[in-house]
């Protein structure tokens, strides 16, 4: 007797046809879209692209959506200058609105970093840090254990002690396990300063640092695109909105809290290095 034919995702979806006349309307631009399901209030997905209509054509074209599709009632978009608008909405908009099938960003909200107090390691979470007065943070990781692991790197190469950089119990007097075998210079037990210990420490780790914010307060960050101008306000990494001239964007200048590890990751790169004309505020 022949066994049944294996049920598949692929064998049930069927095509959404009550969204194909929105999927028309969508533009051929960048911005961000959202799939709305039966409860207006909780969205079941934002997406971004730098092409809306064609990337969610894709999310249907997709048998193992199907189930995120079927749910879907109405698609809504917001157009954006560019990419960095683009993802600078989406993170904003995950965040403020929790979608139910949105995963990587809610995970990095929790990402943490390494911070120095008085010379030893800590590990904190990132977005919950006054960032601007903190000192110095360094790395973004997805979790504690993440940050661990990369102490134990840094200390494994330098020969740093694990009692003082947080890894392990240091029992008062005595020298830690790696001391005797070579492995750490001895901070724990004379064999080094604890200022040289820290010195090293502070170096091995400065390939990690977090930029601090380069500006005195809010800016203006103005991205240009074919039919569409927009200046993105930023501040201490934290993105607060956009509009398409300075009036608008002065009165998206708000005083800010924490550190914002979605806004540091999307905008980082690209000031530094110069890629945005930058207005003050």
């Amino acid at each position: 007797m022949p066994l049944p034919a294996r049920r598949t995702e692929a064998a049930h979806y069927v095509y959404p046809e009550h969204l194909r006349p929105q999927i028309a309307s969508l533009p051929r631009a960048p911005g961000v879209y959202v799939f709305h399901g039966e409860d207006a209030r909780v969205p079941l997905y934002i997406g971004k692209s730098v092409d809306i209509r064609h990337r969610v054509m894709d999310h249907l074209r997709t048998p193992q959506e199907a189930r995120l599709l079927r749910a879907a009632r109405w698609i809504g978009h917001t157009r954006t200058a560019g990419d960095l608008g683009a993802q600078l909405l989406e993170a904003q908009q995950i965040k403020l609105c929790q979608p139910i099938h949105n995963k990587r960003l809610r995970r990095r909200r929790q990402l943490c970093s390494i911070r120095l107090l008085c010379g030893r390691p800590e590990v904190v979470h990132s977005h919950e840090l006054p960032f601007a007065s903190t000192g110095r943070l360094y790395g973004l990781f997805s979790s504690r254990v993440a940050a661990l692991q990369a102490l134990r790197a840094i200390a494994d190469e330098h020969r740093l002690c694990y009692g003082l950089v947080g890894i392990e119990r240091l029992a008062a007097g005595r020298a830690c396990f790696r001391a005797g075998i070579g492995r750490c210079a001895g901070a724990c037990c004379g064999g080094e300063s604890r200022a040289d210990h820290e010195g090293r420490l502070e170096a091995a780790l400065e390939a990690l640092q977090l930029a601090a914010w380069p500006y005195a307060g809010a800016v203006g960050i103005v991205e240009e695109g074919p039919d569409l101008t927009q200046i993105h306000v930023v501040n201490e990494w934290h993105y607060l909105g956009s509009g398409t001239t300075r009036a608008q964007a002065r009165r998206l200048v708000a005083p800010v809290a924490g550190f914002d590890n979605d806004g540091y990751r999307i905008l980082a790169g690209p000031l530094m290095a110069g890629r945005y004309g930058v207005v003050l505020l």
